[in-house]
């Protein structure tokens, strides 16, 4: 792909969104910790300097990536806890199956959970005060969408929502670190099979992680 000069907004938008869409599509190949400005140019058909005039850094591009994918990620989780989560069950059945639904949903989205897993870690650093700014913004308004869609199908979580909507997106980034697992690590289980007790399936550690965490924050009867 190759690119004239952006010479109007609808021009400089759509060079913006290539960088994106192409970012986006790497991360489907590899993980973020590979993902370079020098390859992301090379891919999107711009020199590099061009690409810093949309993004101040990779990581830059990365945080507005996580943005995107948890606001997509957010608009299919309402409809999944609505087919999933029964409005007549008890408070202990509904939490199980908030836990459930959280977790399946999370496992399919691997980069996802590998955004949040480097972003304290990596994507925050490397950005101006601006740009981290804008993200927590959009960060903040994100979680409170999140924990509304908590409240409204487990509504006796009441004040421990967001506590528990931050415990989830950081337990999702944690685990993510361990899957898939190196070859040489499943070549260690197939030795020994007694190993194996250690392999991390993501989903079902994801649902015993929020399960646990939904039981901390319920409150007592």
């Amino acid at each position: 792909m190759t690119f004239q000069r952006a010479r109007s907004d609808e021009q400089r938008e759509i060079r913006r969104r290539a960088i994106l869409d192409t970012a986006a599509a790497m991360l489907d190949e590899m993980p973020v910790a590979d993902v370079s400005l020098n390859e992301l140019s090379r891919r999107v058909g711009l020199a590099k300097s061009n690409v810093l005039r949309y993004f101040e850094s990779r990581e830059a591009v990365l945080l507005e990536l996580l943005d995107d994918f948890l606001a997509r990620w957010l608009d299919d989780l309402g409809e999944a806890l609505a087919a999933g989560v029964e409005a007549q069950a008890s408070p202990e059945v509904r939490a199980g199956q908030l836990a459930d639904v959280l977790s399946r949903s999370l496992a399919e989205r691997m980069v996802l959970c590998d955004l949040f897993g480097a972003q304290g870690g990596v994507l925050e650093h490397n950005v101006s005060v601006e740009v981290v700014k804008r993200h927590k913004r959009s960060s903040h308004a994100k979680l409170e969408t999140m924990g509304e869609l908590v409240c409204r199908n487990l509504p006796e979580i009441g004040d421990g929502a967001p506590t528990f909507c931050i415990m989830v997106l950081v337990t999702a980034g944690a685990f993510a670190a361990y899957v898939p697992p190196p070859p040489s690590l499943l070549a260690a289980y197939a030795d020994e099979p007694e190993l194996g007790v250690l392999h991390l399936d993501l989903r079902d550690a994801l649902q015993t992680a929020f399960t646990a965490t939904l039981v901390g924050v319920l409150p007592r009867r």
